[in-house]
């Protein structure tokens, strides 16, 4: 079993009890690694925001300014603002300390993707010894497309609209090569809001991007938890990704240690249906492929 997508804080919003913003206490790792061990043993793969990380604030600065409708930059600027706090050094310190004590645990992080600034991000993180890189579209500018406060933008953008600017980005991203795996590559759909027919011309644009730049993709049981009541990606896109040849990692997006391998036997089923028989293990950013 594995887990390549975990977050030892829950956001701002989430009124669920977590550690101290900033605090990595070691007993709260080790209660994520015990979650695993009972559900069947593994290793797991720790992924903090990086945008929720103070060193990042002034690389990344204040992208909502973009143009984007006043009241959605506004909610994403507070929203970001609530969520900042966590330390990037105090992270990979408690992180990499755990992997010294023998814990089954990976250092890796979710890079947040900004085209603008994605060359600055990867300077900044590139001193540190990671043994995997996510990347995530959560924004399209300053509209934050799976938070449940700025929904209203699919209706001022239009559905189809707002998935091919999604979905642009994403392909940008997978292009890059600047992340091992690609993340919940289709969160856009979280709250229900999607086209009439899946858009295999916008899937087969990131897939041939992941391709040209040797990039993974996650199973995420995620979307299990979230309205859309689905895995990331839909079963579609991700046959659409094994006929292409893309390796994946699996993974829960948990943000408490009772989600550590959440669904993990959904996934795992989610992934043979599709024609996966083996998935990617890493050590400092080289995979292995493993049987399934």
């Amino acid at each position: 079993m594995s887990d390549y997508h975990l977050h030892l804080h829950p956001h701002a919003d989430d009124d669920r009890p977590g550690p101290p913003v900033g605090e990595y206490p070691a007993g709260h790792i080790e209660a994520y690694v015990e979650t695993l061990m009972r559900r069947g043993g593994g290793e797991l793969g720790f992924t903090e925001h990086l945008y929720r990380c103070a060193e990042a604030q002034p690389v990344l600065g204040r992208f909502w300014e973009d143009g984007t409708d006043p009241d959605t930059a506004k909610f994403t600027e507070e929203m970001v603002r609530t969520d900042q706090g966590l330390s990037l050094e105090g992270y990979v310190t408690e992180i990499v300390a755990a992997k010294e004590r023998g814990l089954p645990v990976k250092l890796g992080l979710e890079v947040d993707f900004f085209p603008e600034t994605i060359d600055a991000v990867l300077e900044l993180i590139a001193p540190y010894p990671w043994d995997f890189l996510i990347g995530s579209v959560h924004w399209v500018g300053g509209w934050s497309v799976d938070s449940e406060g700025s929904t209203v933008e699919f209706e001022r953008r239009g559905i189809d609209t707002a998935w091919e600017q999604y979905f642009a980005l994403e392909a940008e991203l997978a292009a890059s090569g600047s992340v091992d795996v690609l993340a919940h590559v289709d969160v856009v759909k979280k709250y229900g809001y999607r086209p009439v027919s899946e858009p295999l011309e916008l899937y087969a644009s990131v897939i041939e991007a992941a391709v040209s730049s040797g990039m993974a993709v996650e199973v995420s049981s995620q979307g299990l938890r979230k309205p859309v009541g689905e895995i990331y990606p839909s079963p579609i896109f991700l046959r659409m990704f094994q006929e292409a040849g893309v390796p994946i990692t699996l993974a829960s997006d948990g943000h408490r240690p009772e989600e550590a391998g959440y669904a993990h036997d959904q996934v795992v089923s989610a992934a043979r249906d599709a024609g996966y028989t083996a998935k990617l293990h890493f050590d400092r950013r080289s995979p292995t492929e493993i049987v399934l």
